[in-house]
């Protein structure tokens, strides 16, 4: 198997990368901006697993390089994993737009622009997956991160359209959508430590969803209880909550 991981130098997708050599002794193509590290990791894995692993350079907000860059890939990836992100600054998002943009470049924009690319490929080939890692802050609006929750919502509906599009022709899309998690992105936050996954946890989900042919994941599981929960809270009421 012949993988590629965009955004690879994150927490979730380093793990996710050991996740499919350990078991799977994928060769990995990595990519993201940081080529300097990137490197480091593809090392690591080499030595670690014994496997092929490449570190590319790829930026989810330069569109224009995208279909360049999957044409540079030999062989094409069998699979596909969107693994970057941006937070972002809720605050500063509501005052300045360029930071509102980059959340919805990075997060929803980046994802679709190089995920058609891969689909076309992928539909042309009759084989393939995909795995998005999306939130489930996109699951419903919330005044302290609606720009992110906003960008991660329209990424879960658009690889809901894409798992439609692709079933018939035996391509799978996973969406995947974690809670909180302790990573570089959020080590700023101050979160409630029951309900936050380490990325290890995280991308063991992954990886069990891919094994057992599942369409979507919540991880870690409860999320999809507390989700539940969430969204069945009448507006009238949540519109009153600080959350």
């Amino acid at each position: 198997m012949n993988l590629l991981i965009l955004g690879a130098n994150s927490d979730v997708a380093y793990a996710t990368a050991q996740q499919f050599a350990v078991n799977l002794k994928a060769d990995l193509f990595l990519a993201s901006r940081d080529l300097e590290l990137l490197d480091k990791k593809a090392r690591d894995l080499e030595i670690r697993y014994a496997v092929n692993a490449r570190a590319m350079v790829f930026d989810a907000a330069d569109t224009a390089t995208h279909k360049t860059f999957y044409q540079s890939l030999d062989p094409r990836p069998d699979g596909v994993i969107t693994a970057f992100g941006y937070l972002g600054d809720q605050t500063l998002a509501q005052n300045d737009f360029d930071e509102a943009l980059k959340v919805i470049q990075t997060n929803f924009i980046g994802a679709a622009s190089i995920l058609e690319i891969v689909a076309a490929d992928f539909e042309r080939r009759g084989q393939g997956f995909i795995i998005g890692i999306s939130s489930v802050a996109g699951e419903r609006g919330r005044q302290s991160n609606y720009f992110y929750g906003a960008a991660k919502g329209a990424l879960s509906i658009y690889l809901s359209g894409l798992r439609n599009r692709l079933s018939k022709h035996r391509i799978r899309v996973i969406t995947v959508l974690p809670g909180f998690i302790e990573t570089k992105m959020t080590q700023s936050l101050a979160l409630p430590a029951l309900l936050t996954a380490l990325p290890e946890q995280v991308a063991a989900d992954i990886f069990a969803a891919y094994h057992k042919s599942r369409d979507v994941v919540y991880t870690r599981w409860f999320w999809r209880w507390i989700m539940a929960v969430i969204n069945a809270i009448p507006e009238s009421l949540f519109k009153r909550l600080s959350l």
